[in-house]
């Protein structure tokens, strides 16, 4: 291994997603990367994982990971399989953060993993999110997510900071276990859960859906939206945006096998066609798609 890390190419500002987003390609392959950090958010994992040949990623890109040790066991019935995708949550030097939420096989062997343990990496991957800096000066930033989906906002919220564009991030979880993932952020924040709880510390949650924060945020001034989070919190968001005109991006889900466009399992419908996600998304443009799309 070299030790180090390719030079991001350098994106031209105004670019707009997902036709001509920023992207940064992956290696061709695999790399089998130790983990070098590894503690609890809450209810979530936040795994750290040291990629040294790997390009430096852009918010909103994702990777797919596995996990060297109890993958394709025998004694699960060879579950899991492949590999699980994971939009990077930090970069840290040569270190990759993914927030993890153990929800099945795939990731239950990713967050049990431990410092000193391997994974197979593969990524970059996809197209990230992209800022509009003129004519947009008076727009706030609005970063908006829905649980596990706050991840890919961590990294754009400390992007724009680097751009001298501060952001606000609306966060939305099912309960205050969940809602320490706000943690992460350096940023202004808002938070939402589904119960009224709130983390220790967190100050005045709102007890409802994040759209509701959005929509307070909107009706206060311009702004520019990022989301990420489940689908029909994004449908929703996508349609507040569009009654109001307001620009969107969108950091969609969806259940990746290959993560390269091969598969055609993470097609998503829009005004132009189906959609590779993997490959033209996962952040897309709110205006491409089609009502109901989810």
């Amino acid at each position: 291994m070299s030790g180090t890390r390719a030079a991001a190419p350098e994106i031209e500002p105004g670019l707009s997603a997902p036709e001509s987003g920023p992207r940064v390609h992956a290696p061709f392959g695999r790399r089998l990367c130790e983990v070098t950090a590894a503690e609890s958010i809450g209810a979530y994992r936040l795994l750290g994982i040291e990629d040294p040949d790997g390009p430096e990623p852009l918010a909103g890109q994702f990777y797919m990971l596995a996990s060297e040790r109890g993958w394709g066991s025998t004694a699960q019935g060879g579950r899991p399989y492949l590999g699980r995708a994971f939009s990077v949550c930090r970069v840290r030097g040569r270190r990759l953060d993914f927030l993890l939420e153990a929800i099945g096989p795939g990731t239950d062997c990713l967050a049990a993993m431990a410092p000193g343990e391997r994974a197979w990496v593969m990524g970059p991957l996809g197209i990230g999110f992209s800022d509009h800096p003129e004519p947009d000066a008076g727009r706030a930033r609005l970063l908006v997510g829905g649980g596990i989906g706050t991840a890919p906002l961590v990294i754009w919220a400390e992007a724009l900071a680097r751009a001298g564009t501060p952001a606000r991030a609306l966060l939305g979880f099912r309960s205050d276990g969940y809602a320490r993932a706000a943690e992460l952020f350096d940023c202004d924040v808002e938070l939402a859960t589904d119960d009224g709880s709130a983390p220790e510390g967190s100050g005045q949650v709102h007890h409802g859906f994040v759209t509701e924060l959005l929509e307070r945020q909107l009706d206060a001034g311009p702004a520019r939206v990022y989301a990420c989070g489940p689908p029909a919190m994004l449908e929703s968001v996508r349609h507040v945006c569009s009654e109001r005109g307001v620009p969107a991006q969108l950091a969609m889900e969806a259940g990746m096998a290959c993560g390269f466009g091969a598969c055609f399992g993470c097609v998503v419908r829009t005004r132009d066609g189906y959609r590779r996600l993997c490959v033209d998304g996962p952040v897309v443009d709110a205006a491409d798609l089609e009502e109901g799309w989810e």
